[in-house]
């Protein structure tokens, strides 16, 4: 298997690089390298400069408005972006429900909701954590009941990110009590205007607001805001889970952390061996986890989808983000002598959590690699 980068993929490097250096906004970018706040405005900003470019989801195919990349190009572009200091696109619209709007809503959903994720115009977030369900997601207990056009929605999902700023949530909801819990969910796209939903944040230990728990009180929803089949939503679930735990390989964020904390250690390398073991053996972490990623690229551009593979790709991808922060942390003295980078220290803590802990990313390689 050859990883080496051929001349057109070098070629669409530099064309990536160039439309980087003309078009992302300096001042976004400092925010981004600063480890500032990117707030809504930037977010949104940066989606339609890349959607006049025609690269506003890189991730889709041309039949919805995607730029039709493969693995290899997608791989390249995130690469590329992250160096440069981009903010990350908003992930909950493009890459966890587009996906399952196209592979299993109508026609109508496609229509409807693609052309204003693409543009930046609707901002979506994600229902399916609830109190007491989490990584036993199948227990969830929101419900929603057939009132004649409509759904009745009630229940409470929480730790939903970005939610005060959403204009959409997909969510899952129980719509029948089968014995098998996973037999009697539902996959619906939910108005966040609509009367009868509640956005409560919860403050976090730095004081920031990222998160929320949102409240379903007789929310009407319309039928045709159900996706694919009734009591299917498990199947849809799954397929959505293996886009965001593959997104969270991070090896460009993690190349690019791994140079901030080797610029912090410079000088403390030249006196202290175990400092430079431990950045080394960082160095060489990333590295690996960089060549088994371009190993499941390469399988991808074969038109082979990642199986346990994105299970094996979040955990080591979270894993080293952790360390290279912890790492961090150690160099300066803990919280006390840096609060920022403890902030930032204790915000990705998160990582090896949501998307599927890593626990249960370790049961799912076991059952799919060892047959257990």
């Amino acid at each position: 298997m050859n990883l080496d980068f051929d001349e057109s993929e070098s070629a669409f490097r530099n064309e990536v690089r160039d439309f980087l250096r003309d078009n992302l906004p300096s001042d976004i970018q400092q925010k981004v390298l600063s480890h500032q706040e990117i707030g809504k405005t930037d977010t949104v900003r940066w989606q339609q400069i890349l959607n006049q470019r025609g690269w506003g989801a890189s991730m889709w195919p041309r039949q919805f408005g995607g730029t039709g990349w493969n693995a290899v190009q997608r791989y390249i572009f995130d690469e590329e972006t992250v160096t440069a200091g981009a903010p990350p696109q908003l992930p909950f619209g493009l890459v966890m429900v587009a996906p399952v709007i196209m592979a299993f809503g109508s026609p109508a959903q496609q229509q409807q909701f693609l052309p204003r994720i693409l543009s930046g115009e609707d901002w979506w977030c994600q229902g399916y954590s609830e109190p007491g369900s989490g990584s036993d997601l199948a227990s969830l207990r929101t419900r929603a009941e057939r009132d004649g056009e409509h759904y009745l929605v009630n229940g409470q999902k929480t730790w939903t990110t970005l939610g005060q700023h959403a204009d959409w949530i997909f969510c899952l909801v129980r719509t029948s009590n089968d014995e098998r819990q996973q037999n009697g969910i539902s996959f619906l796209l939910i108005d966040m205007h609509t009367p009868g939903i509640t956005v409560r944040p919860i403050i976090m230990l730095d004081g920031g607001h990222e998160i929320n728990d949102v409240f379903f009180d007789n929310v009407k929803v319309p039928v045709g805001n159900l996706v694919g089949e009734e009591n299917k939503g498990w199947s849809y679930a799954k397929f959505l889970l293996v886009h965001e735990r593959t997104g969270l390989a991070l090896v460009p964020q993690g190349k690019r952390l791994l140079e901030e904390l080797k610029q912090m250690a410079s000088s403390a390398m030249r006196t202290d061996q175990r400092m430079r073991d431990r950045v080394a053996r960082l160095e060489i972490e990333v590295a690996v986890h960089e060549m088994t990623l371009l190993r499941v690229v390469s399988a991808s551009s074969g038109k082979r989808g990642p199986g346990a593979e994105a299970a094996i790709l979040k955990i080591r991808g979270t894993e080293i983000l952790q360390s290279i922060y912890e790492t961090m942390l150690q160099m300066v003295g803990g919280g006390y002598a840096d609060p920022a980078l403890a902030r930032r220290f204790f915000n990705m803590r998160k990582l090896s959590i949501f998307g599927g802990s890593n626990e249960i990313q370790k049961n799912i390689i076991a059952q799919m690699i060892l047959g257990l």
